[in-house]
């Protein structure tokens, strides 16, 4: 699981580590890693780690080889990413490259490295997060949208690569999550957009000027989790190159 020492992926390490999975949490913050790990040990769980920085063939090597030293890999999860606010104005084609190669190549690389043994097993579960700006993107955040949009893509035209193989390859398409660093940009914007001061205020009217949807909210790390631990199960066997929305409604298509 990339990028699971806070946020999103703590979420989905630690419900899978619940349900009886051998779990393998990567990060490149030492500390934060090892306390996600440890935390899932004192619940009763089995937890490594492996450090290391997917942007280098180099860092991925690392980490691959790590989360091997504990036997084969069955399931990937590509959470790892940044994201940025950056505008069309503001984003220069360094920043695009730098977007491009976290939040895309890194994911290409652990399925370079985890998904042929996969293939060798007969048994495999390749999941990406991605997003519900990958499909109605904004004028905001156009680098980090475009890579939103390549993760879909490359996981669809995988499972058609995993043909007959017993191993699928899907997408989690979560909306706006609300992890620690969205907490405190919304709290930042409600004092100057006059959102109220409790959450309970600022969270709808947050969600009604930003991200409009059906709930009425942000998603939690944890609803992401369930959908990322469905698809990880036997009882998904028969799903491959699908995107599960975890959006709350804010994609407005039919298909």
């Amino acid at each position: 699981m990339t990028g699971s020492s806070s946020g999103i992926g703590e979420a989905i390490v630690k419900l899978f580590a619940a349900e009886g999975v051998a779990v393998v949490v990567h990060g490149r913050n030492e500390v934060r890693a090892n306390a996600v790990a440890q935390a899932i040990r004192v619940g009763g769980g089995s937890a490594e780690v492996a450090l290391g920085d997917l942007t280098t063939d180099v860092g991925a090597d690392a980490v691959a080889d790590a989360a091997l030293a504990g036997g084969p890999i069955d399931i990937l999860v590509n959470n790892a990413g940044v994201y940025g606010f950056l505008s069309w104005t503001e984003a220069a084609v360094e920043d695009w490259a730098q977007k491009y190669n976290v939040n895309v190549i890194s994911g290409v690389r652990m399925i370079q490295r985890l998904v042929p043994q996969m293939r060798e097993r007969h048994w495999g579960r390749v999941i990406q997060i991605g997003g519900a700006s990958s499909q109605q993107p904004h004028a905001m955040q156009p680098d980090y949208n475009a890579t939103l949009a390549a993760r879909h893509n490359l996981a669809v035209s995988l499972a058609r690569e995993l043909k007959d193989t017993g191993v699928t390859s899907n997408i989690v398409a979560p909306g706006v999550v609300l992890v620690e660093e969205v907490r405190v940009m919304i709290t930042h914007l409600a004092s100057v957009s006059g959102w109220g001061e409790a959450w309970e205020e600022i969270e709808p009217r947050a969600t009604q000027a930003l991200v409009p949807n059906d709930v009425g909210r942000f998603a939690r790390s944890e609803e992401v989790a369930a959908a990322v631990a469905y698809l990880a199960s036997p009882v998904a066997n028969y799903v491959s190159g699908a995107t599960i929305r975890v959006d709350g409604g804010t994609s407005r298509s039919v298909f």
